[in-house]
């Protein structure tokens, strides 16, 4: 029996072949490949007045807290609806539709991005010192803050709305402030404005919150930059009086004892 032998190709073809696969195989995959995804956070940026360099108005000073101040503050958890309980930006796109962002995400979840911001921008405005979680002296007043995030909705080149039910709880006197903050901020195009928006809406939250505390104190015997009633004797007074001023002008409000 007997066999044609094939001719044989060229190189330079049979490279021009594979090179051609290879590019090939390369496009597809940067084809199938999923776009980078976007990270946020409502943290980073000062806020406040008191983290503004006086001298200029616009580089950050450094903040300097006492090592043991007048009293103390306390950020519990926030909670948030469940809707937007993840990490993706959830965006409206109507009244009744939402959408949900896979490559635009916040650093962590919006309930700690919360708490994380008002805890930094609370401790600047008012001197003090986060102690939530912490040990802390059984005679120095403390202030606990907590918050209803009930709705927090983004509207993408619209407005960012915050609209939370938050307390301010004398811990000694069990006094406590309970008030609404309904915040709604314009924004321009793009997912850095609407997260910019979240962040002026949370900074005029934190200050009507520190006002809030700066009138508990202030009800309890003290200002915001001195003692209220300390030890067992000052605990009992301020049982006994439970002073609870009114939430800041300008909200909804309740109070209560």
């Amino acid at each position: 029996m007997m066999f044609a032998r094939l001719p044989r190709l060229p190189r330079a073809l049979v490279r021009g072949v594979v090179y051609g696969g290879a590019l090939g195989a390369a496009v597809a995959l940067a084809a199938c490949a999923s776009p980078p995804s976007h990270f946020y956070t409502l943290g980073g940026a000062d806020t406040s007045a008191a983290a503004t360099n006086p001298a200029n108005g616009s580089a950050p000073a450094v903040a300097r807290t006492a090592a043991a101040p007048a009293w103390l503050i306390e950020v519990a958890p926030v909670n948030v609806p469940p809707q937007v309980s993840r990490n993706q930006l959830v965006v409206q796109t109507g009244p009744t539709q939402v959408q949900l962002l896979e490559q635009e995400r916040w650093a962590s979840l919006p309930g700690d991005e919360i708490r994380r911001a008002l805890s930094t921008d609370l401790t600047q405005r008012l001197g003090t010192i986060d102690a939530f979680g912490t040990a802390r002296p059984d005679n120095t007043p403390v202030y606990r803050i907590a918050m209803n995030v009930q709705r927090f909705e983004s509207w993408p080149g619209s407005h960012a709305l915050i609209d939370a039910v938050w307390s301010v709880r004398a811990v000694h006197s069990n006094a406590v402030m309970t008030c609404r903050s309904v915040v709604n901020e314009p924004v321009g195009s793009g997912y850095d404005a609407l997260v910019d928006g979240h962040r002026r809406a949370l900074a005029q939250v934190s200050t009507q919150i520190a006002s809030a505390v700066q009138a508990m104190a202030a009800a309890a015997g003290g200002t915001a930059g001195s003692a209220g009633a300390t030890g067992a004797a000052g605990k009992a007074a301020g049982k006994a009086a439970a002073a609870v001023p009114p939430c800041p002008a300008e909200m909804n409000a309740g109070t209560g004892a």
